[in-house]
């Protein structure tokens, strides 16, 4: 296995945009990073075990998953279709600077979020397939993926939140609160439909330029 290699590919899929990372961003700003810590802690360690899980069942679970890795996506995209909109709709901040209403995304939320997330999905596969060493027990590798996605995801997405609410103290009127919850929502929504246009057969895009 080329370590080298896994933590480079952990951080940039860590780190770039994604639903997890324009969720916690969008988080911080309307809820402050102390209020979004449990979400980040969920994110963290269900994405670390998602990976772990799919490296010890990487052999029974693929033709399993292959054959509802379709469903899969379309559930998952419905999600974040559905949380983009609550993310435009967020609630606008009190005198006190936190929100008036609504709540941010507990630590269950953050952790069944990876399993509802296209993108951890894949994140997960490539990381089991490409990585997983020959030499090594499947047990050992699962717990060694576990414990090396966590160091490297925690600190990537804590960025993301950190620098959602850095941004807060810019958004101290409703019309820039409300700009920045729809362009977030907005992301988010084209992260989803990207996302699962890339995971539907090449056939189905193929059958549906041609009606167009």
């Amino acid at each position: 296995m080329n370590f080298i290699a896994l933590v480079t590919y952990l951080t940039i899929m860590a780190i770039t945009p994604g639903p997890n990372n324009l969720a916690l961003a969008s988080s911080g700003v309307n809820f402050g990073l102390k209020r979004t810590l449990p979400a980040l802690m969920g994110m963290a360690l269900g994405l670390s075990s998602q990976v772990a899980i799919l490296a010890l069942a990487l052999g029974s679970m693929m033709a399993l998953m292959e054959s509802i890795k379709l469903w899969l996506a379309l559930a998952g995209c419905l999600y974040l279709f559905w949380l983009s909109w609550h993310m435009a709709h967020a609630a606008e901040p009190g005198a006190d600077g936190k929100a008036s209403k609504g709540k941010p995304m507990g630590f269950a939320g953050g952790v069944l979020f990876n399993w509802l997330n296209p993108k951890v999905w894949l994140m997960g596969f490539n990381v089991a397939i490409v990585f997983l060493p020959d030499s090594m027990p499947v047990w050992q590798a699962g717990s060694l993926f576990f414990v090396v996605t966590f160091i490297i995801t925690l600190p990537c997405i804590a960025a993301w939140a950190w620098g959602g609410e850095y941004i807060r103290r810019y958004l101290d009127s409703p019309r820039r609160l409300h700009l920045f919850n729809y362009s977030m929502g907005g992301m988010l929504a084209c992260t989803a439909a990207w996302l699962l246009v890339e995971m539907l057969p090449a056939d189905t895009m193929a059958q549906m330029s041609a009606m167009v």
